[in-house]
Order: C-alpha cells, then structure tokens, then sequence
C-alpha cells in the first residue's frame, strides 16, 4: 500500500501534453490534392459526441453546464499553441445516444441531428478539416446499470442495448468517414467507469463495481473494432483510468484506503463527491487533461 500519488503525476500533464505533441501542426495540415495550390486559411478541429465532448461539470448547485475545461478545450488549446490558424467547433450534445446522434435528440441543429449538422460542416469545409474527435455509445446502456437490478436482467439490458448501439456507431462512422475524407485523422476513445464510486458503498457496491468494470471493458472491446474500421485511432482513456486495477492500493483522504482505479475515479471525476455537486460522472478538471493527453497520444502524428 502506498499513498495516492493520483494528483501529484498530473502536475506534469501539461509539459507532458505538450512534449507528446510536438510540432503537431504540421504533421496535421490537410494535404492539397496533387497540382492543386497548397491549402491555406483555418484548420477545424471537429468535436462530436456527448456531454464529455462540450466539457461539462457541475456547478456548486448539482447542475451540469458546459465549461471550457474540456477535453477538446485541452487538445484546441495545445494544437493553437504550435499554429493560430486552428479553430474549434464543437457539436457535442449532453446525453447524447448513437440513436439521437444519427436522428436528433434534445440539442436542436439546423440540419436535424448532430451526425447530419457534423456531415454537413465536414462537406463543406473538406479542404480545411485537420482534426475529428468523437466519444459517443456511453449513454446509451446507463439505464442498465440503474436502479440495482439483477445480474440476470442487467446482461439481457446490456445485450439488447449494445446490439443497436453498434449498428448505429457504424452508420456513425461510416458518415464521418465519408464526408470528412480519407485523410483526416479521426480519434475516438474508450470509457472510464464512473461506476466503480459504488466501491464506497460497502459490500454490495463493490460487487456492482466488479460488475461493472467487467461490462464497460468488455463494451470497450466490442466499439473499437468499429473506430478502427474507418481509420479512426482509439484513445485508451480506460487504460489512463486505471479502470482494471483493483489490486494496486493507495489511500486517498478522506476514502481511506480504496483500490487504485476506485481511487482515479474519486480523484478525476466527481462520482464521489458529496451532495449537492456529486455523484457526477463527469471528468473534473484533472481528469478531462487526462483524457486530452490520451488522445493526443494516441496518434503517432501528434505525438511527434
């Protein structure tokens, strides 16, 4: 056992984030197709998904609202600090499906859902798109995972809810694919698991934890063969998260002592703060630098 070193190894994500990027900025201009003169004005970086996407955190009333402390803020603010001519836009919408993404939900677009708003920008900006993020399907079996249900019922939630979640992501993808182009690197990313808070609930919550973290991998596993398919990079934020580690030990104030993914998860989300600003699953504002410097690692290109 040991104690939580969680914080004191973020102090340095910053110089980290910024020596795994590098000269990013070159290595991320679209290309100009061959006797065609070279591309010049802004380059977009695309944000799409959930309420991850639009850096959401919760006020001191429980509220969440979107902030500019978000992943995309991160990666934005480390690709600008190499080349000014980088904008960011942002499409995410919080609670967010792949169902809601392709036929629209509650955030409301001028052409009918994010996927087709997202499409549209894309066409029209072809030349000019360096970057695609995208984190979307963690909203679509939560209801799963609430109210306590057995293990039984759980499983056939989860298999009936993942069956249309990646029937949709591929339509998803395959959209972002198309319209972005062949060239424009896409990063997704896989998902911590806010979940394992229910480790400070006693015996029962640590068995929902287990369970838990068992399904999140294994939902992990099934997406990112999708990303991949069209190209796109996986950000191994799960991996980041420490979401397996239930053997490593750390004590953390004023959890005692906990395992180390239990840990992060207190540590760079708000799941186990108090009432009224937790239980929230979202990234706080270390955990949301930990997610950007994954996805900034996760492609050779940006890390050079």
């Amino acid at each position: 056992m040991r104690r939580s070193r969680l914080l004191i190894g973020t102090a340095a994500l910053g110089a980290m984030t910024l020596a795994a990027v590098g000269c990013s900025s070159s290595a991320v201009r679209p290309a100009s197709p061959p006797g065609q003169a070279p591309v010049t004005g802004p380059r977009y970086y695309v944000a799409l998904g959930d309420s991850l996407s639009q850096g959401v955190q919760p006020d001191a009333s429980g509220s969440s609202s979107p902030t500019h402390d978000g992943y995309p803020d991160r990666i934005y603010s480390v690709l600008r600090s190499h080349a000014p001519d980088w904008r960011l836009i942002k499409f995410g919408c919080s609670g967010e499906t792949t169902h809601s993404m392709i036929h629209g939900g509650s955030c409301r677009y001028p052409a009918g859902s994010q996927l087709a708003q997202a499409e549209r920008f894309l066409r029209a900006h072809r030349r000019h798109i360096g970057l695609v993020t995208i984190d979307i399907g963690a909203n679509d079996p939560n209801s799963c995972l609430l109210g306590g249900a057995q293990f039984s019922k759980i499983l056939k939630c989860m298999g009936d809810s993942v069956t249309l979640t990646l029937s949709d992501l591929r339509s998803i993808m395959a959209g972002i694919r198309s319209a972005a182009g062949s060239k424009v690197p896409i990063l997704a990313m896989s998902y911590y698991v806010p979940e394992l808070a229910g480790w400070l609930g006693g015996r029962t919550g640590q068995e929902v934890a287990v369970l838990t973290e068992r399904l999140v991998a294994g939902y992990n596993r099934l997406l990112n063969p999708i990303y991949r398919h069209y190209g796109a990079r996986v950000a191994n934020v799960f991996g980041a998260f420490h979401s397996g580690d239930f053997t490593d030990h750390v004590r953390v104030a004023p959890y005692g002592v906990l395992p180390r993914n239990v840990a992060t998860i207190c540590e760079w989300t708000w799941s186990c703060a108090s009432y009224p600003r937790g239980p929230n699953e979202h990234a706080n504002s270390v955990g949301y630098g930990v997610i950007a410097l994954s996805f900034l690692l996760a492609d050779p290109q940006l890390s050079r």
